[in-house]
């Protein structure tokens, strides 16, 4: 009778371990998901936006030269200002062609600052955890690039 046990009680031990995994604080539409704590000791730069914004719309061929440039060195995320539901922010990429990864608002993200009042605004998470912005206004590839210490 023992016997029989055990693979049950393997497969509910790996499903406890399993369990013990962080969740995530939130999740993106192209480049998975994410803990902020796994982000630590980069620049990470997120950037809300509204389809409604024109400057939010002028800014993003800034965003995308900056993730094409950059990417590799900072971290760039985009979030709609209005919490659009993951279609319809799948929608909003291919129309504006965003070339950088969006946080999705399904599941609820987790961000450790709060919504903008107005837009553009882009926030700056330096490498030690400490958070600058809202930067209102729109952003261009040397003011982003100056404000996470790189050169352009």
């Amino acid at each position: 009778m023992s016997c029989r046990l055990l693979p049950v009680i393997g497969f509910v031990g790996a499903a406890v371990l399993m369990g013990c995994q962080p969740a995530p604080e939130f999740h993106t539409d192209t480049a998975g998901a994410f803990r902020w704590q796994q982000l630590e000791g980069q620049y990470v730069v997120v950037n809300y936006f509204a389809e409604w914004c024109a400057p939010c719309l002028r800014e993003l061929p800034e965003l995308n030269e900056f993730h094409e440039q950059y990417g590799d060195q900072v971290r760039l995320f985009g979030v709609s200002f209005d919490g659009l539901d993951n279609d319809a922010l799948a929608q909003l990429r291919a129309e504006y062609s965003i070339e950088f990864p969006l946080i999705q608002n399904e599941p609820a993200p987790y961000l450790p600052f709060a919504q903008p009042n107005a837009l553009p605004a882009t926030y700056i998470i330096r490498p030690n955890g400490d958070i600058t912005g809202p930067l209102l206004g729109e952003q261009t590839i040397d003011s982003l690039a100056a404000a996470t210490g790189l050169s352009h």
